[in-house]
């Protein structure tokens, strides 16, 4: 027995073996006299050789001064075979299994990968071992990176937890891998890690988990099931078309608290099919943006402080349901994106931080690593493996559950250094500044990664700052992004409209500015999750006046955002003036629909929706050519008046806006081609609760100079609302 009294087997025995294979399953005797097994069962009282394929006794295995470890000797002209343990325990129950390291070849061929899809390597993967030309075995390879690690075991349902019986293998590579026979769909598990200085640390979730169970366990659980059978394929094979000429109206939705059951409980992915689907569809909604489905442990954080990247969170169901809450919203013709968090994850002990005893994801100095602000880790987009771990993550998005669009989070604490920091809290680039060199080189690499692999999908950057080129091409040393939000234009537009109507007249400028850099990016008009909570109240509490001003002044707010230049985005409730702050514990307070205000509000929505999408000139987004002043500057009523114009068409409308209660009977505004226009939006028309002031709905030019044309018209302008004119020709 002393050729089983080596160095390896003493790592086996004290947990810290990072090379089971050279000293556990079969193998050649040292001595050339033959073959030898070498068992590690430490809770074991015996173990007998079973063949794999019958019942048959190959050996009863022999126990050393080792409890636990047990081996077995054949003859030289024994040929090398595969065989299954039974192990009778303390407690004398009896269990058969099928010992993973007799299979090398299984366990160290990786599948073939390329780096942006190394979900398809690492993780827990589905895979079988040949035994021969009509057997084999089907189980689970598993695959982790942690090259700072001594050693690193499965621990899972599979061997009670027991960090003692599945130590993975490492070939220098810095992946740790193990083939375990029979481990199959739904198999709760982690990594047991210790550390290059021994300590143990705590269980880890697996990177690449396709589910993670919710608290207290945070286990990763094996995912092959693959039911759902996509019914999406006239979507995903449409035409590639022009997004920035496309409308895109985006619901933002938080899934827990869209709408609740009875007992509080949120809405599944499946009963999201059945109620979700249809409301957007009717609502006129051409996008829903998700905030994070990606698994998270705290409910508060909405998703934005992810563990586990690769996982649908569990909440609301399975990853296949999921699929299939997608596959319904392609049928209804509704874009799907999702909210990715590229920038940085929390610290929780099951997480990415220190994840092998060393910073292998985070930036190790605190100072460019830990995020200040949101107490949470910075990805070292310096790392090779990291990049490829988050690019790998964005296309697994794309290509397993047909997503349409990655709205990228918090892009600015990824472009600067100093993000939250105060001086001497920063470690400055290699040329002194605040830029990340890395992270820049990484949001193009994604980008690039994105248009060129999956051209009818697209990017959004939640970006706040004036960096420059964040919507343009790499190649013309832009980030590479397809769209951005417009922060300007929405903090702008939202301390404008909070102002009594009194004042409004000082403050023209801030609904002006916007159009100074209208062009300068592909802009998203957002008004999101982040204004209607933390204090800041819903819309509908943000206006100024009475109750019935309140309303006309949303209105009027609704009217000038579909009016403006840009994609359009708004948070769930917005659609029919939500009463209360957002809470994700809740559900939206719907039961507001049975009052005539909110239910007038919803139909406003809906109508603009509409009429967005069906008006080009509305969508005509991104270019000069869309957008023309009419007036900027009459800050004495507070009236805004513009021209939209469609693309190669001379097909436009005219928009006037009224930001306050003073109604005009005779307000003539200059138009661009003689003829006539009709009204097709009046937010001030009592289906929607306004006052009621009678307006003419078809206007004739007259030869009548006005705002430097020659072409006017004389308009009658409701109070506290937005009208749109469509122009009909010159019959």
């Amino acid at each position: 027995m002393d050729f089983i009294k080596n160095a390896l087997i003493n790592d086996v025995l004290n947990t810290h073996c990072s090379d089971p294979f050279g000293c556990l399953g079969l193998q050649t005797h040292p001595n050339k006299r033959g073959l030898s097994l070498v068992v590690w069962q430490p809770e074991a009282q015996s173990v007998r050789v079973l063949a794999i394929d019958s019942d048959t006794l190959l050996a009863t295995m022999k126990p050393t001064s080792d409890a636990g470890l047990f081996y077995a000797e054949w003859p030289k002209t024994t040929k090398r075979f595969h065989y299954r343990l039974e192990v009778t325990y303390h407690d004398n129950s009896t269990h058969t299994l099928v010992d993973p390291y007799q299979f090398p070849s299984t366990t160290f061929v990786d599948p073939e990968h390329h780096q942006a899809s190394l979900y398809k390597s690492q993780g827990a993967i589905r895979a079988r071992a040949k035994i021969n030309n009509t057997l084999s075995i089907q189980g689970t390879r598993f695959a982790v990176y942690a090259p700072a690690a001594r050693s690193v075991s499965v621990v899972g349902d599979v061997n009670g937890w027991d960090g003692r019986l599945h130590p993975m293998s490492s070939n220098g590579d810095g992946i740790w891998r193990l083939f375990i026979p029979d481990v199959n769909h739904g198999a709760r598990y982690k990594f047991e890690i210790r550390s290059n200085a021994g300590d143990l640390l705590p269980h880890r979730s697996d990177p690449y988990a396709q589910r993670i169970e919710q608290f207290p366990s945070f286990a990763s659980v094996t995912c092959f099931d693959n039911k759902h059978q996509w019914q999406d394929d006239n979507w995903v094979n449409r035409p590639i078309e022009d997004l920035y000429e496309k409308p895109m109206s985006i619901y933002e939705l938080h899934l827990g608290s869209w709408r609740r059951k009875d007992d509080n409980q949120p809405l599944t992915y499946l009963e999201l099919i059945d109620q979700l689907v249809p409301y957007i569809q009717e609502m006129g909604y051409t996008h829903v943006e998700l905030l994070p489905i990606t698994e998270y442990p705290f409910d508060g954080s909405w998703g934005y402080q992810p563990v586990g990247l690769y996982a649908v969170t569990s909440r609301f169901g399975t990853p296949e349901e999921f699929k299939a809450l997608v596959d319904a919203l392609h049928q209804a013709n509704i874009s799907v994106i999702m909210d990715w968090v590229p920038a940085h994850f929390p610290a929780d002990s099951h997480g990415l931080g220190n994840f092998d005893g060393s910073k292998q994801y985070e930036y190790p100095d605190p100072k460019k690593g830990w995020h200040p602000e949101w107490n949470s880790l910075i990805y070292d987009f310096g790392k090779e493996h990291v990049v490829n771990y988050l690019i790998s993550n964005a296309v697994y998005w794309l290509e397993e559950f047909h997503i349409d669009g990655l709205r990228v989070d918090a892009v600015a604490s990824m472009l600067y250094l100093d993000y939250s920091r105060e001086d001497g809290e920063w470690i400055p680039n290699k040329d002194g500044g605040n830029h990340n060199y890395e992270a820049i080189d990484f949001l193009r690499r994604l980008n690039e990664t994105v248009y060129l692999n999956h051209p009818r999908c697209f990017t959004v950057a939640e970006e706040s700052t004036a960096f420059p080129g964040v919507s343009k091409p790499t190649y013309m040393n832009g980030l590479g992004f397809g769209f951005k939000w417009n922060m300007g234009w929405m903090n702008d537009s939202l301390d404008y409209i909070k102002k009594d109507p009194i004042y409004r007249q000082h403050h023209q400028g801030e609904l002006s500015f916007s159009m100074v850099y209208a062009f300068d990016e592909q802009f998203v008009l957002p008004i999101s999750h982040d204004e209607v909570v933390h204090g800041k109240g819903s819309m509908i509490t943000k206006m100024p006046g009475d109750a019935w001003q309140k309303f006309a002044n949303l209105r009027a707010f609704s009217a000038y955002m579909y009016f403006h230049p840009g994609k359009k985005l708004n948070f769930m409730g917005n659609e029919f003036a939500q009463g209360q702050e957002w809470s994700h514990e809740r559900s939206l307070d719907w039961h507001l629909l049975n009052t005539d205000v909110h239910k007038a509000q919803q139909a406003l929505s809906k109508d603009l929706n509409h009429l967005y999408s069906s008006e080009a000139s509305l969508h005509h987004d991104h270019s000069h050519q869309g957008f023309e002043w009419i007036s900027y500057d009459d800050s004495a009523n507070s009236i805004l008046a513009f021209a939209r114009k469609a693309k190669d068409s001379p097909e436009h409308s005219v928009a006037v806006i009224n930001f306050t209660p003073m109604a005009h009977g005779d307000y003539r505004v200059g138009v661009p081609q003689a003829g006539r226009y009709q009204v097709v939006m009046n937010t001030d028309d009592a289906q929607y609760t306004g006052s009621g002031f009678v307006t003419t709905q078809t206007y004739y030019t007259q030869a009548v100079s006005s705002h430097g044309r020659q072409q006017s018209i004389e308009l009658q302008v409701p109070p506290l609302a937005g009208v749109l004119l469509r122009w009909l020709g010159n019959d």
